[in-house]
Parts: C-alpha cells; structure tokens; sequence
C-alpha cells in the first residue's frame, strides 16, 4: 500500500496545508496511542455519516456526525486552539474525548 507523504505545515506548526487550504493541525503532543484511537474513532463515525445518509437515517445521521466533532476536538483540530490551551487543558482534552468516544462506541 502506497501511502502519501504527510501534508506540509504552516511555519507555525498551527496548520496543514492541503489542496491550496489551510485545516487546523492535530495536537503534536497527542501521546501517539490516543491519537490512533482517536483517528480510529473519527474514521468510524465518518463511515457511519455515510452510511446514515445512504439509509436516509436522519437520528443516526446526527449522532454519527456528534462523534466526528468529538473525535475532531479531542484531537485539537476544532474548538479551542491547542497552542491556546495549558498542558492540563489540552490533557483534559484528549482524555474527555477518548472516554465520551469509548463510552459511545468502540472503534473497529
């Protein structure tokens, strides 16, 4: 399997750069165990948007994309910056995340 090389950053390390548009980096501190349960968590809920809007399933629809968001923040890619955050938010962050995910559903 071909993988591509990983995006390019902005000087910053805030931001990735893909297709000409900047989307807010992960957390570089993620410890990388979470960061893979937290992908796999997203990959899940993305399959499962798809899959609810193939069926027409406007409840699954809502609850799949709620888990995308969680999976998004938890990773520091959406709601508060993680450059903004202490080492005890950012933590907390992750950690919220991950057991709201687990709780919910376990990734394939």
């Amino acid at each position: 399997m071909t993988r591509n090389p990983p995006p390019e950053h902005t000087s910053d390390g805030h931001y990735v750069l893909i297709d000409g548009r900047r989307w807010r980096a992960t957390d570089p501190d993620l410890p990388a165990e979470a960061a893979a349960r937290l992908r796999a968590h997203l990959m899940a809920a993305r399959r499962a948007v798809g899959a609810a809007l193939r069926a027409h399933d406007e409840g699954a629809e809502r609850d799949a994309r709620g888990r995308v968001h969680t999976a998004k923040v938890a990773l520091g890619e959406r709601g508060t910056p993680w450059w903004e955050q202490t080492d005890a938010e950012r933590r907390a962050r992750w950690l919220d995340g991950l057991a709201a995910l687990d709780e919910n559903r376990d990734p394939p």
